[in-house]
């Protein structure tokens, strides 16, 4: 015997069942909507100079590292790991650090180091192409340039492989899932600017320029590439000669087959204010972006949203310097 339900209740039986089903969810069933049930990214960042994890706005948890002075924690695409630098020397001019590259999981365990602390390696990333290789830029200390290296998830120091000539500058910012590698370089051959790097097994690599129309008047730096690969955010930088503070952070579209960046938007520090504001990376797909700035007077985290153009602080505490975000599973 079938059940009919008369149309003057079934919107309501309906309405009793999408309630139910919400409900379920939220209690840990198996309701499958997940615009009504999405947890917010989480990132990772740098606070007094320890890595955290958490959720932006959220009360903040304990340090994954203690005792040290530890940067830019970027996630693996995988989701259950972090690269970052450890400062193991100090110096007033931060190119003269000396660092080291290290590995642990999200929740801070398995901690391993992937070069030995005598070279200056910066700004470490992961690759897309389901490898998770760590990839970082390491500085040659007689040009005063940067070349890009290589290693992987429980390597040992001494086994990095640099990907490109150390002769001339190469920065590694964000990684695609077909393999190539977006930089800056000085090339001997196609000048500066910003390229999709394709490093061959040979120790070969082809540079491939990237069109946009604010390397005609200065520097991207501090590139992110979206997860789906359509987005591109970073920081911009008037003029040949870098400096910091006073950049302005820029979010745009990005063709990886076509190598070009447009439809240019400036969502901070349009003025160019002698202030910082850097390191923007995704947050929640492409809807949010996460950066830091010191324009309360310290380093503090905020979320830009770009469905209605706000900007929101989002550091629980004010006194803090907190800097380098990044969003959970999302290599920059």
């Amino acid at each position: 015997m079938s059940t009919m339900v008369a149309p003057t209740h079934r919107r309501e039986f309906l309405k009793a069942t999408a309630q139910s089903a919400t409900a379920l969810a939220l209690l840990g069933g198996n309701w499958s909507r997940a615009d009504e049930v999405r947890r917010p990214s989480r990132i990772s960042y740098y606070k007094n100079g320890e890595i955290f994890v958490g959720t932006p706005g959220a009360p903040e948890g304990k340090p994954l590292t203690t005792g040290h002075v530890d940067f830019k924690p970027s996630w693996s695409k995988s989701g259950d790991l972090l690269v970052c630098f450890r400062r193991l020397v100090d110096d007033p001019e931060t190119q003269k650090w000396k660092t080291a590259i290290f590995i642990m999981g999200s929740d801070g365990s398995g901690f391993h180091t992937l070069s030995d602390g005598t070279r200056t390696d910066f700004n470490p990333t992961w690759s897309r192409d389901g490898s998770n290789t760590p990839v970082w830029s390491r500085k040659n200390d007689t040009t005063g340039g940067y070349y890009v290296m290589r290693s992987k998830v429980g390597g040992k120091p001494g086994e990095e492989v640099a990907l490109t000539d150390a002769r001339f500058h190469t920065w590694a910012h964000s990684c695609l899932v077909d393999g190539r590698i977006l930089v800056n370089s000085a090339h001997p051959q196609f000048g500066f600017g910003v390229f999709l790097l394709s490093a061959g097994k040979d120790g070969t690599a082809r540079y491939e320029r990237v069109e946009c129309e604010l390397t005609t008047r200065g520097q991207l730096h501090r590139a992110s590439i979206s997860p789906d690969e359509k987005r591109i955010c970073f920081e911009f930088l008037p003029g040949a000669k870098f400096q910091e503070p006073g950049h302005t952070l820029y979010h745009a579209d990005f063709d990886a087959q076509r190598r070009t960046i447009t439809n240019l938007k400036a969502f901070a520090n349009a003025a160019g204010k002698q202030q910082w504001f850097a390191y923007p990376r995704w947050i929640n797909g492409t809807s949010e972006i996460v950066f830091h700035s010191s324009e309360s007077g310290k380093n503090q985290l905020y979320v830009h949203r770009l469905d209605d153009g706000s900007t929101k602080r989002v550091s629980t505490d004010a006194g803090a310097d907190y800097r380098y975000p990044h969003g959970e599973a999302a290599p920059c």
